[in-house]
């Protein structure tokens, strides 16, 4: 579940505990940072010289670039923390059917 936290430079700061495998999707208008704060998580990437996956633990950072198809995976769980846009939908611009176990949100306020 993502929750907005604080915002830095005008960009909302939002923390997840994620766990499992999200969906394939692309964010069209932004780039999408993560740093891992517990946990590991794998970010599998379709790009135009093919598909990959980068494995980041625990204090890894990672940018998203604008039009990747991504698809975030935590087997064993993690927490993460993301800078994006307010309004940012958590499955992207485009997406592949999003199953009930993905929260589709542009964020959850805390408390």
């Amino acid at each position: 579940m993502r929750k907005e936290s604080a915002q830095r430079l005008g960009v909302p700061l939002r923390v997840a505990k994620v766990a499992g495998e999200h969906v394939w999707h692309a964010h069209d208008h932004t780039d999408e940072f993560f740093l891992v704060l517990d946990g590991e998580l794998h970010i599998a990437l379709r790009e135009p010289a093919g598909e990959r996956t980068v494995v980041l633990p625990k204090g890894a950072v990672f940018t998203v670039p604008r039009g990747i198809g991504h698809k975030p995976i935590a087997p064993e769980g993690a927490t993460i923390l993301m800078f994006e846009p307010s309004g940012t939908l958590s499955v992207g611009d485009r997406h592949d059917e999003v199953p009930d176990h993905v929260d589709a949100t542009t964020g959850h306020a805390l408390g």
